[in-house]
């Protein structure tokens, strides 16, 4: 067989890691630099262009917006920041060679008098062209952003600036209708009439949205730093201790007590609880007016926080609908296989040896358990006695799509069994690991048991090393070995397949050659 059908067929239902074909590559360091009403971001891209790493990720908070809704301009101290920063942004992305940075603008720079003054001042000073995009096309942004984590799914998007509030249908990986009002915290600010005015102001406008949308009960997807912000503080509030903010949920009844949180508690007390920041903060408690009541309009099942937005969503335009039809988290995992483990490719040969082992699990397990194969080694710089912890932090702390907390949890504790025998007790691990049932830790460690053996058997990375099969009815795990695997079958190895046929329960059998 010839390599490029080998390749073609290694996968299965998971198909070929695409980020090695040219048109992935091109994609491989995009620089964005994205000018909102509060703050001023660069992202530099890299990596795996279906699931890219944050190479880099800077933020100033300009509040280009703070002001506008009185004076119909610019803050102009911010206008002076915002210059600075994306002077800076362009001469780092140069050092990082991006090629042309892609900059956007959104409200401010779109409504304000001299938002074309202020596009003509930064291309005169940096060559930057800032393109503003209206408020659909925001929405639209933001959308596919979502889509880039959550590849085919569905719901409403509600993406919060500083000036602006945009809506967003998304459906088997499309997106649909699209709405933008002026419901930013920002902007906001400046409503004659107090909190009761504000207050008619975001109910009747939200009210018209939905007229717009028509019935929305899925899932609410949030995309925007204030809406982060209270998710910090729900997270702070319930105690949860799995502080990523990606894929974090929140129920209807959740945003509602939180809001009310905010508005009965003291503003600095809050902020330093949930390690916000002072200008940041001061959007929060009006930006949890809007979502109590984008809540309580339109009625989502469930609520879902999304790190990515319009910079993602940037990136998500450029790809060919064939990357963007991949797995983000397998196209992550593959990637860091390829970049840092010992044997790249190994980890395919690991997966097909324990699979057999998980014949009835869903296709939603064995991508977890693809994605433990493909990292089970990428830590293995990490000094031995911290190794399991690195693993587990690496796949419940790292910027990954795709992949929901629970997922997280049970991806970590499989790699936590890849390098140690037993479960590490300690205050911070325990609560964590609480977030998924029982059983399926149980099932993590069966799957990290089998790799921890599996790891013994390091041949080539396309070698045979023989086959596992689990007889569930009379509970035997019969290994046969290849004869290039029997040399390896050493003392430890042994220990450690018995060790794996204690978790499973099953009876341990070894045959010896095939």
């Amino acid at each position: 067989m010839s390599e490029n059908q080998a390749n073609s067929s290694d996968w299965g239902l998971f198909g070929r890691p695409l980020f090695q074909d040219p048109k992935a590559r091109a994609l491989s360091r995009v620089g964005v630099v994205d000018v909102g009403s509060n703050s001023v971001r660069l992202v530099v891209f890299d990596g795996a262009a279906r699931s890219p790493a944050y190479f880099f990720n800077e933020k100033v908070m300009c509040g280009l917006g703070e002001g506008i809704g009185e004076t119909g301009r610019l803050n102009p101290s911010g206008r002076t920041r915002a210059l600075s920063a994306i002077r800076r942004f362009q001469r780092l992305a140069e050092g990082m060679n991006t090629g042309p940075l892609t900059a956007v603008a959104t409200a401010a720079v779109r409504e304000a008098e001299d938002g074309q003054e202020f596009r003509d001042l930064v291309e005169s000073e940096t060559g930057l062209e800032l393109h503003v995009i209206d408020g659909t096309e925001e929405a639209r942004l933001s959308a596919q952003g979502v889509l880039l984590g959550w590849p085919g799914s569905y719901g409403l998007v509600c993406d919060i600036g500083g000036s602006s509030m945009e809506l967003a249908e998304i459906s088997d990986g499309v997106v649909g209708k699209r709405v933008s009002s002026s419901l930013g915290p920002q902007r906001l600010m400046s409503v004659q009439g107090g909190k009761k005015a504000r207050k008619e102001i975001i109910r009747s406008t939200i009210q018209k949205l939905h007229e717009e949308l028509g019935p929305q009960h899925n899932r609410l997807f949030l995309v925007g730093g204030s809406w982060r912000a209270i998710a910090r503080i729900d997270m702070e509030r319930r105690g949860y201790p799995l502080h990523v903010l990606h894929e974090y949920r929140m129920s209807r009844k959740a945003v509602t007590a939180t809001a009310e949180y905010i508005a009965k508690n003291d503003e600095e007390t809050i902020r330093a609880m949930a390690g916000i920041s002072s200008s940041r903060m001061k959007l929060v408690p009006i930006a949890s007016e809007v979502l109590k009541e984008v809540v309580r309009e339109f009625r989502p099942h469930d609520i879902a926080i999304s790190s990515y937005g319009i910079r993602e969503g940037m990136l998500y335009e450029q790809m060919p609908q064939k990357l963007r039809d991949r797995d983000p988290l397998i196209e992550a995992c593959r990637f860091a296989e390829a970049k840092d483990a010992r044997l790249p490719g190994f980890g395919r040969t690991l997966y097909e040896f324990i699979q057999p082992l998980f014949k009835s699990a869903s296709p939603e397990r064995l991508k977890l358990i693809k994605a433990a194969c493909l990292l089970h080694d990428v830590s293995w710089r990490a000094h031995p006695d911290y190794r399991a912890e690195t693993c587990f932090n690496l796949a419940t702390q790292a910027n990954l799509g795709g992949i929901r907390h629970n997922e997280r949890i049970f991806l970590g504790l499989a790699l936590l069994y890849r390098y140690s025998n037993t479960r590490i007790t300690t205050a911070r691990f325990e609560p964590i690991s609480e977030l998924i049932s029982e059983a399926d830790q149980q099932v993590a460690e069966t799957v990290g048991k089998a790799m921890r053996f599996g790891a013994m058997l390091w041949l080539q990375k396309d070698a045979q090393i023989g086959q596992m099969r689990l007889y569930p009815k009379k509970r035997i795990l019969e290994l046969t070995l290849s004869q290039d695997a029997i040399p390896l079958f050493g003392e430890v190895a042994e220990a450690r397949f018995n060790s794996l046929a204690a978790a499973l329960p099953a009876t341990p059998n070894i045959v010896l050659g095939q």
